[in-house]
Parts: C-alpha cells; structure tokens; sequence
C-alpha cells in the first residue's frame, strides 16, 4: 500500500498521513534501517529468517520501552489504551463500585428505572420527548446529597448542570437519558420511555450495578463529548479518556494534566481553530475542563472541581478533588 502525504491516516484517526503518523513513521524506518545494519555487521552470516527474528525482537523492545511523553507508558500501553475496545484495555482494573449512590449519573438512571418499574416498564414523556418533570423535580432535589453540592454553587451552573425546571434546562440529567438510550437500556416509542425486557430483568437481579459499566462504555466510545456545548470546531478528546483519567487521579492538577496532554498529543494544539481570543494551549485547556472534568467525570461523581474559578479575579486553584468513587472504579498497573 502506498500511502501519499495527503492520503488517510492508516491508523484511523481521520487526519491525513502528514498530519498523523508520517513523522513517526519516517523516524521508525529509519531506526529499523540502522537495526538492520548494526546486526548485519556484527553478524554477517545470519540468515533472512534468523535476521527477521532479530529484528522483530527489537521492535518489540522499542515499543515496549518507556516513552516520557507519556508520562512513562510505552507505545504499546498508549496503544492499548487509545484504541482497544472497551473490555479489552489493559494495565487497568475497571470495577463496578458497591455504592453507587453517590454518583449523579447513576442516581438519576436509578429514578429513571425505578419510575418505569412502577408503571409496568414505561412512562409518559413529554410532548418534547423529554423526561416528566416528575422526573426531573426527583432529580433536582438529589443535589444536595452529592459531593459537589459543598460549593457555593453559581446559579447559572446550579441551573443548568444538576438542577432545573425540565431537562432541557439539566444537563447532567438530559447527559444520563442520552446515555442510558446509547447502552440500550431505554427506548421511546409511541409517546412513552420504555426499558427494555432484557433490562428490566437485569435490575431486578442485580439493581443498578447491572448498568455500570455499560453506561460508562457507552460514555466512554460512544457518546459524542461535544454534544452539550457550543464550540463550532471539536477537538476529539475521547480517544484519550483512559490517559487523562490516569493522570488526573495520579495529581489532581488541571494545569499539570493540561501540559502532559499537550506533551503526548501535539497535534491537538494543531487541530485548535484560529481565535482572536484563546492560544491553542488556552483552548484545550478549557475543552479538557468543560468536556473531561465537568461534563464527564463530575456527572460520573469521580471528581469535583470548584467552579468559583470561573466567575472571580481571585485565584483559585485549578485542582480536582478525586472522590472515592473514581479510585474505587479504575486501579491502575502502567510498571512495566
């Protein structure tokens, strides 16, 4: 196959070669050519065969091999971790915590299920398709049982994110009905929300540890991060879910976690779009904020993050509290 500089990254990433892999390509040949002629000359009689074990021997090394930009992970771990499907990732342990309770996302599947379980495995939904603002008053009213609610919430956050009149105006909640139709655990038809038999069956077995590790599949290789905000170009950032989950558990740094993203990814700074307003540096930094921080960990009640930041001149740390949930779900083994 012969790959042009404007072809199509062979990796998948929907990028073109030049702007993907060829640099790293182009640097591996090269070091494999040297491989080649280093074990030619110190061992001449070698056949094809016994060359091509040697050689394959090395490679295997060299991706095996601690890389610095990523944080010390080999190129085979960063692999792994950026492409393989969800129930084969490898050097992390994902479980299903035995308290579930305080996690946003989990209690509202929790009141969506238990809603249709009361009214024979479905309920009414709005004239909008939405949630009944039954629902949504239930919702509404958990906030104060979730780690978060020790802030001294904006109203314009508070509103918006875990609270609100209907779920067009409660994100966190509209994040979780969305998830919970992509795991397949929900569906509408003919005016009303139904769960599935299937599902049904699962949560009278086993409540609503049934549907963990599915939701978080789904919000993990499905769900599309740029769906509740307004930027006009996407900076694909799922792809790299496991990494940043690592690192931020690691230090609870936003600012640190920034940088190592930056370090690992360079390309993501050359995918920013043009503005008068934010460097590519200050543009993923708040997309990292906005779509991995907020709108994915705090759902999942993983971590919290003072929003007074946001909305002061004062200082004020750009820090995560890692909550037990998250260490509980993810154990990590990256020693090689």
């Amino acid at each position: 196959m012969n790959l042009g500089r404007n072809s199509p990254c062979p990796c998948g990433s929907g990028k073109k070669y030049k702007r993907c892999c060829m640099d790293g390509a182009s640097k591996l040949h090269a070091e494999m050519l040297d491989d080649v002629e280093q074990v030619v000359a110190m061992s001449p009689n070698l056949t094809i065969d016994e060359l091509n074990v040697v050689i394959q021997k090395r490679n295997d090394e060299r991706n095996n091999r601690a890389n610095p930009d990523f944080c010390g992970l080999s190129p085979t771990q960063m692999g792994n971790w950026l492409y393989a499907p969800f129930d084969e990732l490898a050097w992390v342990t994902i479980c299903s915590p035995e308290v579930l309770s305080t996690s946003p996302v989990m209690r509202y599947l929790t009141l969506i299920l238990d809603e249709a379980m009361q009214n024979d495995g479905s309920f009414k939904a709005t004239s909008k398709g939405n949630l009944p603002a039954k629902l949504v008053k239930q919702a509404s009213d958990c906030l104060p049982e979730f780690a978060l609610s020790q802030f001294e919430w904006h109203t314009s956050i508070s509103i918006s994110e875990f609270a609100g009149s209907n779920e067009d105006k409660f994100n966190a909640l509209h994040y979780t009905r969305i998830l919970a139709e992509i795991a397949g655990i929900i569906y509408r038809r003919s005016g009303r929300y139904h769960v599935k038999k299937a599902a049904l069956t699962q949560y009278q077995r086993h409540g609503i540890h049934a549907f963990f590790k599915p939701m978080l599949e789904a919000a993990t290789t499905k769900y599309n991060w740029g769906y509740l905000d307004s930027w006009e170009h996407s900076i694909e950032l799922r792809t790299f879910w496991l990494f940043m989950l690592w690192r931020l558990q690691t230090h609870a740094s936003v600012e640190q976690l920034i940088d190592e993203v930056a370090t690992a990814f360079p390309d993501l700074l050359l995918d920013s779009q043009v503005d008068d307003y934010r460097t590519p540096i200050q543009q993923l930094s708040r997309l990292i904020e906005l779509r991995f921080i907020e709108r994915f960990l705090q759902y999942w009640g993983f971590v919290t993050i003072d929003p007074k930041r946001l909305f002061t001149q004062e200082h004020v740390s750009r820090s995560v509290q890692v909550q037990p949930l998250l260490t509980q779900t993810f154990q990590f083994n990256t020693q090689h």
